[in-house]
């Protein structure tokens, strides 16, 4: 009994029982451990190189969508510099008043002169009332403002006193204009393109501008003038043959 016991003791301690009681199982486990590999060097080219065209896809549409925005942002920078220049005409011309005024040199001015566009002589010169005064400056309630075209740019100077007022600094309210064109209409309803009436104090009933700015269409503006502004003679500007009809 002894002896049987021992030797059943060492069967079962012997590498071969141990496989054998795997059973069936053994070939199996074996195959599996083989299989157990990793990724080969083209997966992983292949990977690595769908990874860089997902990422760079991404960076290319980041890109586009600030280069939008930015785009966007210029663009309404501009139409409000344009809104603001266009409150600024016509809120002048709007206050125009039949002030006569006088020169650096003492030279008695019009109340109105409006030019064809040029660059060496201001479009139109004329006087305005409503001058707010928001810092209780000594300045009166009238002001003498002149409008030039130089450089590609509309600008506006606004002189400090009515008579003999040194020239300041100008203000640009338009920018890469590249053609400007004026008409004034007298009471009358004629369009003429040089308002040098023979009463001193006389001021046009409309103004109108015709602007073509880099890369855009020209538009039309029309404005009121003074006393005219009250008058509602906004219904009888008539918009010239050929001319857009986008005006103001």
């Amino acid at each position: 009994m002894r002896a049987f016991a021992r030797k059943c003791s060492c069967e079962s301690r012997s590498p071969g029982r141990s496989d054998a009681a795997a059973g069936p199982w053994a070939p199996a486990f074996a195959g599996a451990r083989e299989k157990e590999t990793g990724f080969t060097l083209i997966e992983l080219l292949v990977a690595l190189a769908i990874f860089g065209l997902l990422a760079g896809a991404g960076v290319m549409l980041l890109r586009g969508s600030v280069d939008t925005q930015q785009a966007v942002t210029g663009h309404l920078d501009a139409l409000a510099d344009v809104q603001r220049g266009l409150a600024t005409l016509d809120s002048d011309l709007a206050q125009a008043t039949p002030r006569i005024s006088r020169t650096r040199s003492g030279t008695l001015a019009p109340a109105f002169f409006g030019r064809k566009a040029q660059s060496d002589e201001p479009l139109m010169e004329f006087v305005r009332g409503g001058w707010s005064n928001p810092g209780n400056q000594r300045h009166p309630s009238i002001q003498k403002v002149e409008y030039w075209w130089r450089k590609g740019r509309i600008e506006r100077v606004g002189y400090p006193a009515v008579d003999g007022a040194v020239s300041p600094e100008p203000a640009t309210l338009f920018d890469h204009v590249t053609a400007l064109s004026l008409r004034y209409r007298n009471p009358e309803g004629e369009w003429l393109d040089v308002w040098a009436q023979g009463k001193p104090e006389a001021i046009p009933v409309a103004v109108e501008m015709i602007v073509t700015r880099e890369g855009e269409q020209p538009f039309t503006l029309r404005f009121l003038v003074g006393p005219a502004v009250g008058q509602g003679a906004q219904q009888q500007l008539v918009p010239p043959e050929g001319a857009p009809s986008n005006g103001v």
